[in-house]
């Protein structure tokens, strides 16, 4: 394929160093490796400050690397968010608020966001979640952040009709990560996803899968990039191809040099 100036950009997330590398080194090894952008994963509350977000900042600076999104450390505290009990909820509101300025100060475009923990669609109080869905979003929105909801195993938003109805009923437009790691473990087909993400889809985590194991370096498994990476196109996905992988899916860095290098050559 012809490589032009609207191909996918390939990066990398940070979370694929964890627990290994501090988030403010972790770019300083990306840009080592060829990486000219990626995800920064912040892993605890301490990243969430605005004094680490500038630390983080002269990192990004000084190596000429480009953060497309920002993620949290989710379980800590997003799930909260939406929680029956009002003064949870607004505890765990400040730390949207600071991811979303960490995100601002750091020049990302979004903030990759899990939220909900699974449950039963039929019992969700619809008018509270979608109230507060307004308030993330609009919140993330003053700080010049879009909300991308990512599709998570353990969360609502692995179910395509609670996507389905964010869309639907938010007041704010909602935009989207899509995790294909996390589409096989909810076996959800990623065509399903992609059909209710397209317009909205601006982030994608990307990674391989075979029969041992459900996430391994692009290029060492089974999936068919080609395929998707044309489906992509045809959606005129404009946003990067983020490589997330665990650090146990690889042993020495050559690897994923290699593995950018495989996905590059379906880009177009």
């Amino acid at each position: 394929m012809i490589h032009n100036e609207d191909a996918m950009e390939i990066g990398l997330s940070s979370a694929s160093f964890y627990p290994h590398i501090q988030v403010e080194d972790s770019i300083k090894v990306m840009k080592g490796l060829g990486f000219n952008s990626g995800e920064l994963f912040l892993n605890t509350y301490q990243e969430y400050e605005e004094d680490f977000a500038r630390k983080v900042l002269e990192e990004k600076l000084m190596h000429d690397f480009n953060i497309k999104s920002v993620h949290s450390f989710s379980s800590s505290f997003e799930p909260y968010l939406f929680d029956d009990y009002k003064r949870r909820r607004e505890d765990t509101f400040k730390y949207f608020k600071k991811m979303c300025r960490a995100a601002k100060i750091l020049g990302a475009k979004c903030y990759t966001f899990h939220g909900m923990r699974i449950g039963n669609i039929k019992a969700i109080n619809w008018d509270l979640v979608i109230d507060i869905y307004d308030k993330l979003i609009y919140t993330a929105a003053a700080e010049g952040i879009k909300l991308a909801q990512e599709n998570v195993v353990w969360c609502m938003s692995s179910n395509t009709n609670f996507l389905y109805n964010l869309i639907e009923r938010c007041k704010y437009p909602i935009y989207f990560t899509l995790d294909i790691k996390q589409s096989y473990r909810s076996a959800v087909p990623i065509d399903e996803y992609l059909k209710v993400m397209n317009g909205r889809l601006i982030n994608l985590h990307l990674n391989d899968k075979d029969e041992e194991s459900l996430c391994k370096l692009p290029g060492k498994g089974k999936v068919d990039f080609k395929s998707l990476f044309l489906k992509l196109k045809d959606m005129d996905y404009k946003g990067p191809g983020i490589i997330e992988v665990y650090s146990e899916n690889y042993s020495k860095y050559d690897e994923i040099i290699e593995s950018r290098d495989f996905l590059k050559k379906y880009t177009i």
